[in-house]
Formats: C-alpha cells, structure tokens, sequence
C-alpha cells in the first residue's frame, strides 16, 4: 500500500474535512438525499440504501492503494455535505488527483466548494509537495467543468472514449491540472474568492 499520505483533518471557516469511516454511514446518507444527486447520469454518487458500500469501496482504494476520502462537515451546524477525494497516488512524481467530488445541492455553488478545494490543495502543495495535481471530470458534467476552471485548474486535454461507465457508455475524460509554480497565484484567487463570500454571507 502506498502510505505517502496520512490520515488528516483538515478544517477553514466554513467546513472540515475528516477522513470517511462507516460510522459516517447515516450522514452520508441524508446528504445524497439532498437534490437526488444519484440520478445524475453523468457521475456515480449512491443511492441513500448503497452508501455503506460506497464506504466500503472508498475504503477499500485507501488500503490498496494509499488513497484518503474525506467527509465535508459545515461547522455551523456540524451537518455532513458531501465527499471528496485524494487518489492516483504517484509518490515518486508527486503527483495526486483530487475528485469523487460531490455535495447536497443545497450547498452546491457555495463557499463549501472553495473552501474545500483550498484546504485540499493548500495541504497537498505546502505538506506534502506535490508538483501537480489533477481532476477528471465528464466532458457532460458541465458544472463540474465550470467548477474546476473557476479553482484556476488549465485545461490539459480531452482523453476520448476514456472510460466505460456502469450503464455500459463510454465516457470522453475532460483532464485539468495545476501545477506547483501556478499554486500561489491560484492559492490567491480562492482566498479572495472565499473572502468575497463570507463578506456576502454577513
């Protein structure tokens, strides 16, 4: 097992991130239940009675291959949001990718997705020194695109006819990355970003 990241928390102003454990289980559940998101197509979020063996498989990666889930907890109200991830682990390139992303629609372009991704990035470039790190996302998944190109993420290509989705289809693989020296100017634009909205959330 690739054991280059440790078990961590991470924590801002609005959310913290803790590693998932089946005891997440019931939380997870309601938050899926949230805008209905296992009916999006275009991505694997499970069913509300499927979470304990998404848990499983989350699981499961971390042990073979040194991967780290996180649970999304809002810390006014200690309400579980949502999931994230670190995974495709190259500890010798120092390279890692972030995804398995999802949240409860309710907070969906909100500061929750900020905040997140600049603890994850924050932590995978100062802590660990990654050199790059990457997100995948479905060329359908235009809120997810839109998402990632707002971190400041480039674009690196389209892989095509990439991967076969559960439903038999196979899916065109849009691939964006940052990279260490673009870091501290992207660092710069989230932390306005998330600036602006605890200024708005007054």
């Amino acid at each position: 097992m690739n054991t280059w990241i440790d078990r961590v928390s991470l924590a801002g102003e609005y959310v913290s991130l803790e590693p998932l454990t089946p005891a997440h289980e019931a939380e997870l559940s309601l938050a899926v239940q949230d805008g209905e998101l296992w009916r999006l197509w275009y991505t694997y979020i499970p069913r509300p009675e499927k979470v304990a063996e998404y848990i499983a498989d989350a699981l499961s990666m971390a042990e073979r291959e040194g991967a780290l889930t996180f649970v999304v907890r809002l810390k006014s109200s200690g309400q579980v949001v949502g999931c994230t991830r670190y995974f495709a682990i190259d500890a010798i390139n120092k390279r890692l990718e972030i995804g398995h992303t999802w949240y409860a629609k309710s907070v969906q372009r909100s500061a929750v997705n900020t905040e997140t991704k600049l603890l994850l990035l924050s932590h995978a470039f100062e802590s660990l020194g990654v050199i790059a790190v990457e997100f995948r996302t479905h060329w359908h998944n235009q809120a997810s695109r839109s998402a990632i190109a707002r971190l400041g993420a480039k674009q690196d290509g389209i892989l095509r006819s990439h991967q076969r989705s559960a439903d038999g289809l196979l899916r065109d693989t849009v691939v964006f990355s940052i990279i260490e020296c673009e870091w501290p100017v992207v660092k710069k634009g989230l932390s306005y970003k998330l600036g602006r909205a605890m200024e708005k959330g007054k």
